[in-house]
């Protein structure tokens, strides 16, 4: 499962290579949100699964869910945080995400509590984390493609 997480990563990425600055953080679609704050809100993803949810780090909840604006809740990246600042983000959770998955004794081994996992409930399994992750990836590189092609007609993989 992990190398189909790294496989959308990529994927991802690669439908935001060669679109603008001003592409990037522009929208075309009626609700409002743009690729670079969907790159974000993956980063963040990454983070509240893995991190967060997995590892039971401690985090409050702006760090966790940084890629909401407090006032709307929507996806927000600040005029002053760069495409770049936001690929770094991107590709420091992903690193992160594959060394938490490589430390794992097994796909089995359920999340900690004391994280977003709180008792009594029982916490899932690292499998079910990872497969998650996996669909939002895939819901949302399927986004991109229609944002794609509606910036610059380019579709496929």
């Amino acid at each position: 499962m992990p190398a189909y997480l790294d496989y959308y990563r990529s994927t991802v990425l690669g439908k935001l290579d060669g679109l603008s600055e001003a592409e990037l953080r522009g929208s075309r679609l009626p609700s409002g949100w743009t690729p670079l704050e969907l790159l974000k809100h993956l980063a963040h993803v990454e983070r509240r699964w893995l991190r967060w949810g997995f590892l039971a780090e401690p985090m409050d909840e702006r760090t966790a869910w940084g890629d909401d604006a407090p006032e709307t809740g929507r996806w927000q990246v600040p005029a002053e945080e760069s495409v770049a600042d936001v690929r770094e983000l991107f590709a420091e959770e992903s690193a992160r995400s594959r060394e938490i998955v490589a430390a794992a004794s097994s796909l089995q081994q359920r999340a900690r509590t004391g994280g977003r996992f709180q008792p009594p409930a029982t916490p899932p399994t690292l499998s079910w984390i990872l497969f998650h992750v996996l669909q939002e990836y895939a819901r949302h590189a399927g986004h991109l493609d229609i944002v794609r092609e509606l910036t610059d007609g380019a579709t496929g993989e």
